[in-house]
């Protein structure tokens, strides 16, 4: 007999089941190099070993959208069979890695929702996954909540799970916010990041600009990029599992894109230190083109100098016609 290897069906997971079993990762230069090439990283910290080691005392800081996809691939041990991620919620750094550090990830089931039926479609459940990713130390590095819609084995299976997932993470004060944001930078040069940068800095920045960055940037090497981040979620790789003509893309490969066209719009941005909330309302494909839209929501002053800027970035897919909203990603970055 031929065991198959897969994930979970919807109505085999419970609340409280842990998964860890996913292989951890030491972030290396080729990680960020390839990284770099699929999704335009241009925060200057990650790119500029000497500005980096001037800045913050070492050379070689790892872009957080690395960080975070990585964190994200671990958790798709749960969610193999994925038919879409609705929302990820409350992400917060609680420390910065470097190029040489580990990264490990565990993934809890903290709520289960079973959807309605709709007719000639495969029944689906919304699971809420926490994600807590620690380094080789045991030392947190990354903590947040997402939702997946994951389908049932048996279309017959009524598993009761109603849960509310509006209840499920919560985005961080902005009080608590510039406290774990001034324990990450303790001993950062921001000063020197002014120096060094020209151009604007926290101070030149106002609540409610607003920028659409000129140009699209296209969807490619997405299957790539999932392999990069363990990701093993069906429908980035396989197009049958898709459910169409082409595979549907890893969220955080958009992300990735609208974070390289935010640092277009302020590239003295030093780094993301947290996320409000990420929707994805609507699918993205391989080839499809990206443009966003920035706005700075809210400053806040950090005691030592320079602040947070709390962005909004609405993403949309370019073509003929109006842009299709795929994203809607607010996040928080640190300028100097």
């Amino acid at each position: 007999m031929t065991a198959i290897v897969e994930g979970p069906y919807f109505e085999e997971l419970a609340v409280g089941q842990v998964f860890d079993g996913a292989p951890g990762v030491t972030l290396t230069p080729g990680h960020a190099a390839v990284h770099q090439a699929v999704v335009g990283d241009r925060l200057r910290l990650p790119l500029d070993a000497h500005l980096c080691e001037e800045v913050t005392g070492r050379a070689s800081l790892a872009h957080p959208a690395l960080v975070w996809d990585v964190a994200i691939g671990q958790s798709t041990l749960v969610t193999h069979h994925v038919k879409a991620n609705l929302f990820y919620r409350g992400l917060v750094f609680r420390r910065l890695p470097v190029i040489g550090d580990t990264l490990r990830t565990s993934t809890e089931v903290v709520a289960l929702r079973q959807n309605r039926p709709k007719p000639g479609r495969r029944p689906t459940g919304l699971a809420a996954l926490r994600i807590s990713t620690v380094d080789q130390d045991g030392a947190p590095v990354l903590d947040f909540w997402r939702c997946a819609m994951v389908p049932l084995r048996d279309s017959a299976t009524l598993t009761g799970h109603d849960a509310d997932l509006d209840a499920v993470g919560a985005a961080s004060a902005d009080a608590d916010l510039v406290e774990a944001s001034a324990g990450l930078l303790a001993g950062w040069r921001l000063d020197r990041f002014r120096e060094r940068a020209g151009g604007r800095h926290f101070s030149d920045v106002a609540e409610g600009e607003m920028w659409r960055v000129g140009g699209g940037d296209v969807v490619s090497s997405a299957p790539e990029l999932a392999r990069l981040t363990v990701n093993v979620a069906q429908v980035h790789h396989d197009v049958g599992a898709a459910g169409g003509s082409r595979r549907l893309v890893y969220g955080g490969h958009t992300i990735g894109l609208a974070l390289s066209q935010a640092a277009r719009a302020l590239p003295n941005l030093v780094t993301v230190v947290a996320w409000h909330g990420c929707d994805h309302v609507g699918p993205v494909h391989e080839g499809d083109t990206l443009s966003s839209e920035v706005v700075v929501e809210r400053r806040t002053p950090l005691p030592g100098g320079g602040g947070l800027v709390h962005l909004r970035s609405l993403v949309g897919v370019v073509g003929d016609g109006e842009p299709r909203v795929v994203l809607d990603w607010r996040f928080v970055a640190v300028m100097a």
